[in-house]
């Protein structure tokens, strides 16, 4: 239950206080934004970046990967194709 506040009463002081709280927020909001930045500089130092050949080796099996299940899949389409056109005859 919050405290209710009668129409007609004068807010002495509550705007004062709230543009401070403000404030305050904002500072807090900017050192957890440095501080957040700080920690993904420290984490981006602890990643390991593949090498040059390790980047193209892993390319490759990528796409031999990806022609390989391409070519599976239209063979297995083609094959249902031709069985769904004799069932329907």
């Amino acid at each position: 239950m919050g405290v209710q506040i009668p129409p007609g009463l004068p807010l002495r002081g509550y705007s004062l206080g709230s543009k401070v709280k403000k404030r305050q927020d904002k500072g807090k909001m900017v050192n957890k934004l440095k501080e957040f930045f700080r920690d993904v500089k420290v984490e981006v130092k602890k990643v390991v970046f593949p090498t040059k050949e390790e980047l193209i080796g892993s390319t490759w099996v990528v796409i031999i990967t990806v022609i390989v299940i391409s070519l599976f899949l239209g063979v297995i389409d083609l094959g249902l194709t031709k069985l769904v056109g004799i069932a329907l005859r």
